[in-house]
């Protein structure tokens, strides 16, 4: 049988099974993540299945000992200060409706290079049925890649000894249930976390006194004794699996050509703890989909590619970080295991992982009130004469630079730049002399719904990249896009 060679943008190489598991894995999106996937268009899908959950409590031998949200009501500038508990299937089904270009579930990957064809440089994906040759590839199959071991590309890391298991399952229970993570303590270790999930399920996050694997109804019995003197039923188990802790990242995210990238868990690893995995991998998506799609257009430029490894690899090594603190934390009282999370509330929520200048050639400025350059571009309220208020998140489309003329500027972009068709521009300084280029023009933009003036400094313009960082606040658009499509 003679296999067919196709030809395409991109490939996506997923993972070898078929789907997503339909229960199980990932439980909650952050509140970036929600962000995003609302910009995306996809969130509006999830909401009405999840839960919306932005508290924690601590027991101890039975008894209640505190309650805590400050990291989530503190946010500022955001609709969604709250974890949303939600499947992965559901999350990944999602985004697949969402997809115009295919995600090669359920066909191994055998091999993957890069080739030089009539002198350009493409990819070639070999399958058992198949082999696609495209532009780029994003290697997205999991912590055993095929295409990071095909690169040759160091996994490199630190793997605890430290079993985690986890059951998905429906109870009855006199403890007084209500929509709250909640970390158990016996004689001094928090070593059980009750997660609320979605359709009435309960997920528990067990590890064993003596770091051991066991079968689910060891675990049971010690959930039984970590809730005590409450009583605790299993009625229905939809999943239960075993975690052996792993911590490790690529050393880097591309092939030699740049031809190829990494994302998820393909790049990165690390403890089930603070909720990371799919968040992370999410954000790698939306953080190198739009680069790609520059890409495709004509403007691979080393600042691109470079400012996706150096961002989303710095994320990467962050995360790690803030997993293994909370996975050892797990032996120790649960008060400090939660302090342990207020200390690294910026990551678990997703809402404090900025991307500093020197760290990244796409991001420069000065910070100007609330924008801050590397950081998450604010959610604010934009107002149009004789109109609601609308978020900026909610407004906005993805894949397009937003350039904000704070105060009627024109910063006059040239017809002919290379940047043309990538930009659009908003005014929102309500001024009679609005900026000409304007493809929108706002009365104010506010923090609150009822006008009140954002804190935005000095600052003229505001460029807000396609995946809502602040990149530039300054004087010098054209100098900052200029770079960016060099």
């Amino acid at each position: 049988m003679s296999i067919k060679e196709i030809y395409a943008d991109v490939t996506i190489i997923g993972d070898k099974a078929p789907t997503s598991l339909p229960v199980g894995r990932a439980d909650a999106l952050n509140a970036r993540s929600q962000q995003t996937l609302e910009v995306v268009g996809v969130l509006d899908k999830l909401e009405p299945k999840g839960l919306k959950c932005n508290t924690s409590s601590t027991f101890s031998d039975g008894n209640f000992v505190s309650r805590q949200n400050d990291w989530w009501v503190s946010l500022k500038n955001t609709a969604r200060p709250n974890f949303l508990m939600i499947g992965q299937a559901d999350v990944e089904a999602a985004m697949h409706s969402m997809l115009d270009i295919t995600c090669h579930h359920g066909h191994e990957a055998l091999n993957i290079e890069e080739v030089t064809i009539d002198g350009e440089d493409y990819v070639r994906t070999t399958f058992a049925d198949k082999v696609i040759v495209s532009r780029y590839a994003v290697g997205a199959d999991g912590a055993k890649s095929l295409v990071r071991n095909t690169l040759n590309i160091p996994f490199e890391g630190d793997k605890p000894n430290m079993v985690w298991h986890v059951l998905d399952t429906f109870i009855d229970t006199d403890f007084p249930v209500c929509p709250e993570i909640i970390t158990f303590q016996v004689a001094g270790q928090a070593r059980i976390s009750w997660i609320p999930r979605e359709r009435g399920m309960a997920r528990f996050y067990t590890l064993l006194e003596d770091n051991s694997a066991a079968d689910q109804p060891r675990i049971e019995a010690e959930i039984r004794k970590f809730l005590a003197p409450y009583r605790v039923d299993f009625q229905r188990t939809e999943w239960f699996s075993i975690f052996e802790v792993k911590e490790r990242v690529a050393r880097t995210y591309f092939s030699p050509k740049r031809r190829i990238a990494l994302a998820g868990d393909a790049a990165h690893i690390h403890s089930v703890n603070g909720g990371q995995g799919l968040n992370t991998g999410q954000a790698d998506a939306f953080a190198l989909a739009w680069r790609l799609l520059l890409a495709l257009q004509g403007h691979a430029t080393e600042a691109l590619w470079q400012s996706y490894e150096d961002e989303r690899r710095a994320c990467a090594v962050g995360v790690i970080d803030v997993a293994a603190k909370l996975v050892r934390s797990t032996v120790k009282t649960a008060k400090e295991y939660v302090g342990m999370i207020e200390k690294n509330a910026g990551y678990i929520t997703g809402m404090g992982v900025a991307y500093p200048e020197g760290v990244t050639p796409l991001v420069a400025g000065t910070a100007q009130g609330i924008f801050v350059p590397g950081h998450r571009a604010p959610d604010v309220f934009l107002h149009e004469e004789g109109e609601e208020p609308q978020r900026l998140y909610s407004a906005r489309k993805y894949g397009k630079f937003l350039v904000l003329s704070l105060r009627g500027r024109s910063w006059a972009p040239p017809k002919d730049a290379k940047w043309a068709g990538f930009v659009d521009t908003w005014d929102v300084s309500g001024a009679p002399e609005k900026a000409p280029e304007a493809d929108r023009a706002y009365a104010c933009i506010s923090n609150v719904p009822d006008k009140t003036s954002v804190e935005a400094g000095e600052a003229a313009f505001v460029v807000i990249r396609p995946d809502m960082y602040t990149g530039y606040v300054g004087e010098d658009v054209r100098g900052y896009l200029g770079k960016v499509f060099a």
